[in-house]
């Protein structure tokens, strides 16, 4: 993975190293003619063979959350599935922040071999970056009160309050779209949106229907919310990687894998809670990216 070089043959390495060291100059070593380290040491990718560096969002309950040193979330649980099957344990993936306008940045620069944070595959971002997956196919979409029935969609959203966060186009676009009578608040974190629902200053928060999701299943809004459940666009969730990669096949191998034994039913429900459905028609996905 990252910063991984093949490795040269003993003598070769000795003499390229005498004569920088003659000469006393210094350089970049060109990568030489041999095996490859990693799949020598048993799979241990990553600059000298110490592992996987792995974007994540750190504020994102039900997807990627850091709290201490623990990370959860779906988007987390399937990085260390896909990590696993390509050979990598646990304690050899290092997580790393992934903030949404860094992420193409953080790839092209080395910084992280791969992304799982919400990221959605574009065309735009596909002229810097690669995408594998999707693994998860999100879509826009309410979360409500639990015993709000009048809201059903974006069209009944005419004369209430809808919350969102700060520079997203989630809330303009429903009034722009559905509802032009929509009085939209913003919030710098989904968490004060949410906050302000469950008081019951807002009539309603939108962004992705996963996202929404894991919101609701924080402990402190047990049986206080729902996700409306009518999706109304279509978020295809990718693993972002460099462009110049190897691993984009073995991705959606292991994605694949994960969606056949049951794996990935299993962590929607830990994460997203039981009484979140994904849009049957998109989930779980069924055709990935084309491997370049």
């Amino acid at each position: 993975m990252r910063g991984t070089r093949k490795a040269a043959g003993v003598a070769l390495t000795l003499a390229a190293a005498l004569t920088l060291a003659a000469c006393g100059g210094g350089g970049e070593e060109e990568p030489a003619a041999g095996g490859d380290t990693a799949a020598e040491e048993g799979g241990e990718g990553g600059a000298g063979g110490e592992g996987l560096t792995i974007g994540i969002k750190f504020d994102q309950p039900g997807l990627g959350l850091k709290e201490g040193d623990e990370y959860t979330g779906f988007d987390v649980d399937v990085a260390k599935y896909v990590a696993e099957k390509l050979g990598y344990s646990e304690d050899q993936i290092e997580f790393t922040e992934a903030v949404s306008a860094q992420r193409e940045t953080l790839l092209e620069n080395g910084s992280v071999d791969m992304i799982f944070a919400t990221y959605s595959i574009t065309d735009d971002r596909k002229e810097r970056v690669a995408f594998a997956g999707p693994y998860f196919v999100a879509g826009q979409d309410l979360l409500v009160r639990a015993d709000d029935e009048d809201i059903q969609g974006p069209e009944d959203l005419e004369g209430k309050i809808l919350c969102s966060v700060s520079g997203s186009t989630s809330a303009q676009r429903v009034k722009d779209e559905y509802a032009a009578g929509t009085q939209l608040q913003e919030y710098q974190g989904y968490s004060e949106c949410v906050e302000s629902l469950a008081a019951g200053t807002v009539d309603a928060v939108t962004t992705d229907d996963i996202i929404l999701a894991g919101l609701a299943a924080q402990p402190q809004y047990e049986g206080q919310l729902k996700v409306v459940g009518n999706p109304f666009s279509e978020e295809r969730y990718g693993v972002g990687l460099p462009q110049e990669n190897d691993q984009c096949e073995d991705i959606n191998a292991a994605i694949q894998e994960m969606i056949d034994d049951g794996t990935w039913e299993e962590l929607i429900a830990k994460n997203a809670g039981e009484n979140y459905t994904p849009d049957p028609d998109l989930n779980p996905p069924t055709e990935f990216e084309a491997c370049a």
